[in-house]
């Protein structure tokens, strides 16, 4: 008996841990949160553990109030696609009043954690589920400008992580903000053609031209050159004290060609296939650059 009362709790207790996790959408928000670390690394002239401890706490909250808010809005329009259509609103293994809970409770405890680094660090959290909340996500069913504003709240990580370290916002943070703003446009475009069909069952209007046609494929190629760019522009000394070495930038101009190589495969044959490989492209891309970006700081 006690080993059946056992057995159901730990189901109980795994079921709330998987709801959880799909509330706040854990993989999406584990990968904000590295996105935060690497801008940290590359502005701190000290590594402080409790900083860095607190920025992935609260940039996990952040980012998982951010993803709950949008299931509570969006809990309709979930029951109509596929793709969300087992979320733990729409499923009905989650109240709203419960998921808002959470919600709220993870913005207090984001911004407090955000604030204990700084107050600009705080602000930019609290900017970034504002807009994602109250602009992007209405949006997203009026019109297809809802990427643009939601490649703000999107861009923000990174930049945060150097605020973070520093208390500041000069050149280096906003050329962090603009390298993953760019990004943003080919890594959502890629996911929303391959969804274009479930999107359309909730009325939602994700590609630039409503279309999975050459003008949402040129589009894509547009900012994935001007993404490659930025993302090298470090190199020329001209953005203060983030800097890459000229290895460092040849290998982050390597990594853009191969995502424009993926862009212009979808171009060519504007098929499901060559945006899933535009997307992947894309993840592996930023994380990827990241990621040098750091080790170049401490190895140069």
């Amino acid at each position: 008996m006690k080993s059946a009362v056992g057995s159901v709790k730990n189901n109980t207790l795994s079921l709330i841990y998987t709801d959880f996790k799909e509330i706040t959408k854990a993989k999406l928000a584990i990968s904000v949160v590295f996105s935060s670390i690497a801008g940290y690394f590359l502005g701190a002239y000290q590594i402080n553990l409790v900083s860095v401890l607190l920025l992935t706490f609260g940039g996990y909250c952040m980012v998982g109030a951010s993803n709950a808010y949008n299931q509570v809005i969006e809990k309709d329009l979930d029951a109509l696609m596929n793709r969300t259509k087992n979320r733990p609103i729409p499923s009905g293994r989650m109240s709203v009043k419960t998921a808002l809970t959470i919600a709220v409770t993870l913005t207090v405890l984001g911004v407090l954690s955000l604030l204990a680094l700084s107050p600009k660090t705080a602000m930019f959290g609290a900017i970034s589920i504002f807009l994602y909340t109250s602009v992007y996500t209405p949006l997203k069913t009026k019109t297809p400008l809802s990427v643009f504003v939601g490649a703000f709240p999107g861009a923000i990580p990174f930049m945060l992580g150097w605020v973070a370290a520093t208390d500041d916002f000069g050149i280096e943070p906003g050329t962090l903000f603009m390298i993953q703003f760019f990004w943003q446009f080919p890594h959502f475009w890629a996911l929303g053609w391959m969804l274009d069909e479930d999107y359309k069952k909730a009325g939602f209007k994700m590609l630039p031209t409503g279309n999975k046609d050459k003008g949402t494929a040129i589009q894509i190629i547009f900012y994935t050159f001007w993404m490659i760019v930025i993302s090298i522009v470090p190199v020329f000394g001209i953005t203060g004290r983030l800097q890459l070495s000229i290895v460092a930038a040849a290998i982050v101009l390597l990594a853009g060609l191969v995502m424009l190589f993926f862009a212009f495969g979808l171009y060519e044959k504007r098929d499901n296939v060559s945006a899933r490989k535009l997307m992947l492209a894309s993840v592996t891309y930023i994380s990827l650059i990241q990621v040098i970006y750091v080790i170049d700081k401490f190895v140069s």
